[in-house]
């Protein structure tokens, strides 16, 4: 009788532990930022990103070379202007000024949108590799450690990134990121 309840309590003990063991929280984490970085279609978003800063850019510049052309050619003149002529000119050259200033506003905006237009099918891709490999893996949660909150990395966290590389391989490319329908702003003159 006594080594049937010694097996029993035995018993009851291994179920217990094995239990217990399979109840252990899986944690993971990944760099992020490192993974975004050696991706392919980051590259193509900068690519685009910066050829669409670039057409901002240069019609900015258009905007201001005419702003100092105008503006050398009235300081050259001023003293021998009328005052009417004078006053209608630095009314110009304010207005001219005024719309450069807009301009660089709009063009600022124009660029942080195009970023993050860009910049999301390759996040979007990267959180569903991430997503995928957590659940194979069973992990109850991937932390990233890019953003420098976690204060204490275990051995035991699982590092994902190699898991996560190899499901990005598995997944199509982004063959082009998506084409904004905002064109830049127009130069006014």
């Amino acid at each position: 009788m006594k080594s049937v309840f010694k097996i029993c309590v035995l018993g009851i003990l291994l179920l217990s532990a094995g239990f217990a063991n399979a109840q252990t929280p899986k944690f993971g984490h990944i760099d992020l930022q490192g993974l975004i970085a050696v991706m392919p279609e980051r590259a193509v978003a900068e690519k685009q990103f910066a050829a669409y800063q670039k057409e901002l850019e240069d019609a900015l510049g258009i905007m201001q070379k005419e702003f100092q052309g105008k503006y050398l050619a009235y300081t050259t003149k001023k003293d021998s202007l009328s005052e009417t002529v004078r006053k209608m000119k630095e009314e110009d050259l304010n207005a001219m000024n005024e719309r450069i200033q807009t301009y660089q506003s709009s063009a600022q905006q124009q660029l942080q949108t195009k970023q993050t237009e860009l910049l999301k099918p390759v996040f979007d891709k990267a959180d569903k590799a991430i997503k995928t490999v957590g659940a194979e893996k069973g992990l109850l949660y991937v932390f990233d450690m890019s953003s420098r909150t976690i204060l204490y990395n275990s051995k035991e966290s699982l590092d994902v990134m190699p898991f996560v590389k190899a499901e990005l391989d598995k997944m199509p490319a982004i063959d082009k990121a998506p084409e904004t329908e905002k064109k830049p702003a127009a130069v006014k003159k």
